[in-house]
């Protein structure tokens, strides 16, 4: 369907191809898991602030703030990017934990 002002195209029909092995793509999955994995995280942090008497919201700016943060960089994983994606699954993996063991 059309948007006003558009051509009708849709932008996909311009992207090159690209061929992702069976490793790459569980790999990229889970990066992109690891970070979810870091959203939901702060999530908990800031439902665990919000139901406390006393708010502090500076704990939940920082919270929301990192996750703008996180939704920026999952989209900027590449698959293609072997070191990238590897780091990004042990980086936000340890993320996660930390902030999940902040609420202990």
């Amino acid at each position: 369907m059309a948007t006003p002002g558009s051509n009708g195209v849709s932008v996909t029909h311009a992207l090159e191809p690209h061929h992702w092995s069976n490793e790459e793509t569980a790999a990229y999955e889970a990066a992109v898991e690891a970070v979810n994995g870091a959203v939901g995280a702060y999530s908990a942090l800031i439902a665990a602030e919000e139901a406390k008497p006393e708010l502090d919201r500076q704990t939940v700016q920082k919270a929301r703030t990192a996750q703008a943060r996180l939704a920026r960089e999952r989209e900027e994983l590449r698959s293609s990017d072997r070191e990238q994606i590897a780091a990004a699954r042990q980086r936000y993996s340890q993320l996660a934990r930390e902030v999940r063991g902040s609420l202990a």
